[in-house]
């Protein structure tokens, strides 16, 4: 275990999943410690296992700025699970608090409470545009919703800065697999491929997709 991992286990997080272990800590290990970012926009945090993951790992070294963009509604596959999301909120609140106090420099941590078009839009007309250092696209899976995460949040972007896509080859189990519009992939894919000549792809496993933003 790193010693991210082994300070994450003493902290007295609660997560109910392990999706971010799973998905993304194995390239986190080694893709956060190289960029180093200090502004941080996350689209989707449930209970907040990468905010805290960030904030473990990268506080010790320098001060931080992370956003945090989710309504706490839940998507389509969280309502059919019948997923408690009012516990998921409290959850995410009660993790950020403990990874906040027991980070050596200051965190200012920004949670946006809302839909992500809205909170991504306000963000850009406050100036924050070419802002962040990385950002994290981990909200709707409904590939219209990926789109505009994926245009609005490279936006955000600084030139030189990472944007990870996470979910890349995830289908709704409640369409049988089927449906291009209950998937990331499609959005992710028609991104990419329009902004090939202001992005570099970067090497990671088929369940996410990174790109460092090279113009605007």
């Amino acid at each position: 275990m790193s010693d991210a991992g082994r300070a994450s286990s003493n902290r007295g997080y609660s997560f109910t999943t392990q999706w971010f272990e799973r998905n993304a800590l194995n390239v986190w290990e080694q893709l956060i410690p190289q960029i180093k970012p200090q502004k941080i926009l996350e689209i989707g945090s449930f209970e907040g296992a990468s905010a805290c993951y960030l904030i473990d790992k990268l506080g010790p070294e320098f001060p931080l700025e992370i956003h945090c963009v989710d309504s706490w509604e839940g998507s389509i596959e969280h309502q059919a699970r019948g997923v408690d999301m009012n516990s998921t909120e409290k959850r995410f609140h009660d993790n950020l608090r403990l990874a906040v106090a027991a980070s050596p420099n200051p965190v200012n941590l920004v949670i946006h409470k809302e839909y992500s078009d809205s909170a991504l839009a306000k963000l850009l007309s406050s100036g924050k545009a070419g802002y962040f250092d990385f950002v994290y696209v981990d909200g709707s899976h409904q590939a219209p919703d990926v789109l505009y995460d994926a245009v609005v949040g490279f936006k955000l972007l600084r030139i030189g800065g990472t944007m990870a896509f996470d979910d890349y080859l995830w289908s709704d189990p409640t369409t049988g697999g089927k449906d291009p519009i209950r998937m990331p992939k499609p959005a992710i894919d028609a991104f990419v491929n329009l902004n090939l000549r202001k992005l570099r792809l970067l090497n990671a496993p088929s369940m996410q997709v990174y790109v460092q933003k090279i113009a605007d």
